[in-house]
């Protein structure tokens, strides 16, 4: 099962591999190229057209932890009394060594795990169909009588046993693969959305016979109709509740402590659940350890010392879920809705030495989990990880001072950059390349010849005019992809790199600095960028030499990609039609010259049989191969500054909004982000001025952002991150406005009409910014 590889704790995972289940890891002088380096297939079209035209992927144990304590009675009141937790054996790890490199994966699985799966025991009949069960819910409503519907739900839920009775769609059948549960899912559906809407009496029934079905311990191996009561189960709408969370709990450890081999085919299961019906026990899991990190009623849930097995057992629970979004042909919920808002207010720098110090240990820390941990912890942790980083630099550059009986000079706590803005690019790479040792300080810029002290607007224009230069198509060094609107790298080849390593320490250096960039690469140069997710001992060892597909290749030459879909779904006669090799041309400098794919690819005819390797190794070549020192300088460049534990945790997406920013601009949310300075808000001109911004098209709120404060590009953490303010000047009513780019501030004259307001801010941004670098 090619691409189904994952590991539950989520784990330093092979990022070339197709998909990642679970996106967690561990600690651990340029040439001018050709412009245009990438053939086209855009003649395949053409050819296929014509030719058209002419003719034509286990065993475990007995439950660990059980639920024990009786039941007197009837569930009077809550569900969530303490009398029910007892301390039972202790779950195994929560994660396997967050350091371990390779994944367990169903096909790497013992033959032992992955031998057939006992026979499942016979089943009691059970006819009730989907349209029965809604009439009897209709009849029931109507006439106020649900003694038949009370002995459904009775009885469909005492045990596992009688839950594959009621939903597989045949009792006895088999249904051992991962791609068919053999579970109705019509009627656990129509079962479930009835729930809730029947009395209480029935919902606490249902409870109870899930409390028995919990209590039974197995003495032999577990079967499939185990699993599938466990994926029935799990999607109980009930548990969004406090009073049940006892239950649900227990619940999750118990599907929690499965083997990988079970887990292996639960998730695969959940992969088939419609959007919506995936989307109701993410959140349901999403708010239950919301809740049991910061209960409403400080008594409605256990004491936390003695349930804290919960917020781990969930949280794998969860991962299941997660991994299978990932292997998901289209992913069924933006990754970005596995967040838990709520961990921002915990103490996350705790997790991430947790986890730094206690990779393979029962020390639970939700950084073995980073699909949970939205960006802005990943950046918050980065952030803190990186400022411990710049003073434990300092410090070093300070005793080496002191022991030595040197003068102490304050620059020394500082990366400080010199440039000419004349000779930037030059002054640039000489600074950064002197001062290699320096990069995890602070940077300050300084343009020689003029005055002014950096407290973040040099900075920030410094590399707003370095990106400028770099990716000019005049340089040669980046190729700009008209149909894809992205940057490429150039393959011509040179005897030096390290403008390739400067752009990549560029973009280090604007993470580690919280800095957004203007730049444009496709997602695939993030993956590319993970790859491995650190630096390998070896210096010869490759790296960025990512798994591509023609996904990967859509993203960045569509056209290209295109034209090699074409070739693969080809009925016709494919090597006299084509007439291809196993070889590409690139033009560089003007001249085509042709690289093999293959030892004798000039020789090896691509036909009907191979087309499939041609168009891989074509795709390799191109995103790999041919731009392999290229992209190998920048992969160094960048890891020079970011290579830490913490930028481990990130997926690609992650790390290309913490480069480049957020690029959709929410004007209102910046509005009531904003602070004064000398006005109110109700003011007569700020009130003004924000009618005048709400109403600007995008592209001009991008050069007022930009104007205010030296970028177009959103923090991470949104517009609150920029701590904007506008503030008042006693000027002239006829003065434009000033900003001071170091401060995201702007200063308004006191305007008295929407009219000047308008007008001068109309002008101040279509005119001044133009000239505001010079």
């Amino acid at each position: 099962m090619d691409g189904e590889h994952y590991a539950l704790s989520g784990v330093e995972r092979e990022r070339e591999r197709l998909p990642p289940i679970y996106n967690s890891s561990a600690p651990a002088a340029f040439g001018r190229g050709a412009k245009q380096p990438f053939p086209s297939l855009g003649s395949f079209i053409s050819t296929l057209s014509q030719r058209r035209e002419a003719g034509g992927r286990g065993v475990a144990g007995g439950m660990t932890g059980t639920l024990s304590g009786t039941l007197s009675g009837t569930l009077s009141g809550t569900l969530s009394g303490t009398q029910w937790l007892r301390h039972g054996r202790e779950l195994p790890p929560i994660c396997s060594d967050v350091r371990q490199k390779h994944r367990l994966s169903i096909d790497t699985l013992p033959p032992e795990v992955k031998a057939p799966f006992p026979s499942d025991p016979i089943l009691p009949p059970r006819t009730k169909t989907t349209k029965e069960f809604q009439e009897d819910m209709e009849r029931a409503v109507q006439s106020g009588d649900w003694r038949e519907v009370r002995e459904f739900y009775l009885t469909t839920f005492d045990s596992f046993i009688e839950i594959n009775a009621a939903f597989k769609r045949e009792a006895n059948g088999s249904f051992n693969t991962i791609d068919d549960s053999g579970v109705n899912a019509k009627f656990v559906n129509a079962v479930y959305d009835a729930l809730l809407s029947t009395p209480q009496d029935i919902q606490k029934s249902v409870l109870k016979g899930i409390i028995n079905s919990l209590l039974r311990e197995w003495k032999g191996p577990r079967t499939k109709d185990d699993l599938r009561a466990y994926f029935i189960l799990v999607q109980n709408p009930q548990y969004s509740s406090t009073s049940t969370y006892v239950i649900y709990a227990h619940l999750l450890r118990q599907i929690a402590a499965l083997s990988e081999a079970d887990h292996h085919f639960l998730v695969h299961w959940l992969k088939k659940l419609s959007a919506r019906r995936f989307r109701q026990p993410v959140e349901r899991l999403l708010q239950f350890i919301s809740t049991r990190l910061f209960p409403a009623e400080p008594d409605e849930l256990p004491p936390l010392a003695k349930c804290s097995w919960w917020i781990p057992s969930a949280t794998k629970v969860l991962g299941l879920f997660n991994a299978a979004n990932s292997v998901s042909s289209a992913p069924i919920m933006p990754f970005t809705d596995f967040y838990n808002i709520t961990l921002e207010h915990i103490d996350f720098m705790e997790e991430y030495r947790t986890w730094q110090n206690y990779g393979n240990s029962n020390r639970f820390s939700f950084c073995q989990f980073p699909f949970i941990l939205s960006t802005v912890v990943k950046k918050a942790i980065i952030q803190k990880d990186s400022e411990q980083q710049m003073i434990s630099q300092a410090r070093q550059s300070l005793v080496s001072k002191v022991s030595r009986r040197q003068r102490v000079d304050m620059n020394l706590l500082f990366l400080n950059i010199k440039v000419r803005r004349a000779q930037l690019l030059s002054d640039s790479l000489d600074e950064l390349t002197r001062k290699r040792c320096d990069l995890k300080k602070k940077l300050r810029v300084t343009f020689v010849g003029e005055a002014g002290l950096d407290m973040g607007g040099l900075t920030k224009e410094w590399f707003l005019l370095l990106v400028r230069q770099i990716f000019h198509t005049d340089y040669g060094m980046f190729t700009y992809m008209r149909d894809s609107r992205c940057h490429w790298f150039s393959s011509w080849k040179c005897d030096n790199y390290s403008e390739f390593q400067l752009v990549g320490t560029l973009m280090g250096l604007a993470v580690y600095n919280s800095i957004a960039l203007d730049i444009h690469f496709p997602l695939y140069c993030y993956r590319k960028l993970l790859t491995p997710p650190t630096v390998p001992c070896d210096q010869n060892a490759p790296v960025g030499m990512a798994t591509a597909t023609l996904d990967d290749l859509q993203q960045i030459m569509p056209e290209l990609a295109h034209g090699l879909g074409e070739l693969l779904s080809y009925e016709g006669n494919v090597e006299e039609d084509f007439y291809l090799m196993f070889q590409v041309f690139q033009e560089e400098m003007g001249v085509v010259k042709s690289h093999n794919l293959k030892p004798g690819g000039d020789k090896i005819p691509v036909t009907k049989h191979n087309r499939k390797e041609y168009v891989q190794l074509y795709i390799d070549f191109l995103l790999n191969k041919s731009i392999c020192k290229q992209f190998a300088a920048f992969y160094h460049g960048f890891h020079s500054v970011c290579a830490s534990d913490a930028l481990m945790l990130l997926r690609p997406e992650e790390v290309e909004m913490l480069v480049c920013g957020i690029p959709e601009l929410d004007m209102s949310a910046l509005q009531k982000a904003a602070q004064y300075e000398g006005y109110g808000k109700t003011e007569t001109t700020v009130r003004c001025f924000w009618d005048v911004v709400l109403a600007f098209p995008l592209e001009l709120q991008k050069k007022l952002l930009h104007f205010a404060t030296g970028s177009d590009r959103v923090p991470v953490g949104g517009m609150a991150d920029l701590n904007f303010k506008i503030s008042k000047i006693d000027v002239p009513t006829d003065w434009l406005p000033i900003s001071h780019t170091c401060f995201n501030q702007i200063c308004l004259p006191p305007y008295r009409t929407q009219e000047g307001v308008k007008a001068e801010t109309h002008h101040r941004v279509l005119i001044g910014i133009s000239f505001c670098e010079t």
